[in-house]
């Protein structure tokens, strides 16, 4: 009876003790192998490829605009029309002082071929001769004169009708009719360009001898010599809806900023970028190559290491030191994982190296992103 009884309190202890708690669960995702092509993101403004300020190149009284304030104009539209009346008089002048030098110049060629017609008979002399020889010649050039006058004139008289010398969109005139204006000052209102729009951004030191290598290398064209293409997404925009294509590159570095000045090109025929508004734009920055991609989330710190935790034989959770590289719509181009290998996505607090774990396999999307998983709905009572 005393066996009977110890036997008891032992089986007794031992359903007592609770079982050991199951490996904790975490969400795993596939390292992917996929063509990649890296880009580089740049943040510029956008300025018009022709930016004029209208200004007055006669002095006079400004009598009429033309121009509906904020509209579109063509090139060669009337904007303001300057007081024509005095420059009409200086073109009547002209005309007048062109048609007495012209008189005076028949006269002295008369008179010189009378004369020529008396040396036979030595009725004039070689010094009268000389004379009319080179009276002849003056009223040429006073016709010269007379004709760059008149040219002047008119083209004084012209500019009285100011046009806009490019189409775009114009600003607000600057002065009302009645108002005097002098030659070049003030400006009377701006016109900027809208059938195409300039994207300029720095690119630091580092980025120009990368793209300098790669050129050189020939893995990328040349924006000097070749077309490279570019895409820009406003600030209101996701991504980059709008392609365009590298036109210029500085000729040198700014040593201030170490940085040196790019452009791209887009069309805006549409009229939908106004110049001096904040934009993104995305080049090419590599050749195509192979690469292993996990999800950036999975990347984590290990003092100054970046480590990924992989699940292993036996699902024991093994920590793997990677270099990053690119980030391409949420995953990282990285070195130290093979393609396949289970990587922990969810649930990295829960893993510990060397410690089993539950994992649970995620679905990916067609770029290999992990889906997060569905949470678990809640029991109903």
């Amino acid at each position: 009876m005393a066996l009977s009884a110890l036997l008891g309190g032992c089986n007794g202890e031992a359903a007592s003790q609770p079982a050991a708690p199951p490996p904790p669960t975490v969400s795993v995702a596939p390292a992917i192998q996929r063509e990649v092509q890296e880009f580089e993101e740049f943040t510029a403004r956008l300025e018009a490829p022709d930016t004029v300020e209208v200004r007055a190149r006669v002095a006079g009284a400004l009598e009429q605009v033309h121009f509906t304030e904020g509209q579109q104009v063509a090139k060669g539209a009337m904007l303001f029309t300057i007081d024509p009346r005095p420059f009409a008089a200086d073109v009547a002048r002209a005309e007048a002082q062109l048609a007495a030098a012209r008189n005076q110049a028949e006269l002295s060629s008369s008179e010189l071929a009378r004369a020529e017609k008396l040396t036979s008979i030595q009725g004039v002399s070689q010094q009268e001769l000389d004379q009319l020889r080179a009276g002849v010649r003056n009223s040429r050039s006073n016709i010269q004169s007379a004709e760059a006058a008149l040219v002047q004139a008119r083209l004084n008289l012209d500019f009285t009708r100011i046009r806009a010398p490019v189409a775009g969109r114009i600003s607000r005139a600057q002065l009302t009719p009645g108002n005097l204006v002098g030659v070049g000052s003030p400006v009377l209102t701006t016109l900027v360009s809208q059938d195409r729009v300039f994207a300029y951004f720095d690119a630091s030191e580092a980025t120009y001898l990368k793209y300098l290598h790669l050129v050189r290398s020939g893995t990328l064209a040349s924006p000097r010599t070749a077309t490279v293409q570019a895409w820009m997404g406003l600030a209101d925009e996701t991504g980059f809806p709008h392609q365009g294509r590298i036109d210029f590159v500085d000729n040198r570095l700014n040593p201030a900023t170490g940085s040196i000045r790019g452009r791209a090109v887009f069309d805006n025929r549409e009229g939908r970028f106004t110049p001096g508004l904040f934009a993104r734009v995305k080049v090419v920055g590599s050749g195509k190559y192979q690469a292993t991609l996990v999800a950036d989330r999975a990347i984590g710190t290990d003092q100054t290491r970046k480590v990924v935790m992989l699940v292993g034989k036996d699902n024991v959770v093994q920590p793997r030191e990677v270099q990053p590289g690119a980030l391409m719509d949420g995953m990282r181009v990285v070195q130290g994982v093979k393609p396949g290998e289970l990587v922990i996505v969810d649930g990295l607090q829960r893993a510990q190296p060397g410690a089993p774990v539950t994992p649970q396999v995620l679905k990916t999307d067609d770029k290999g992103l992990p889906i997060p998983a569905a949470p678990a709905s809640a029991p109903q009572r």
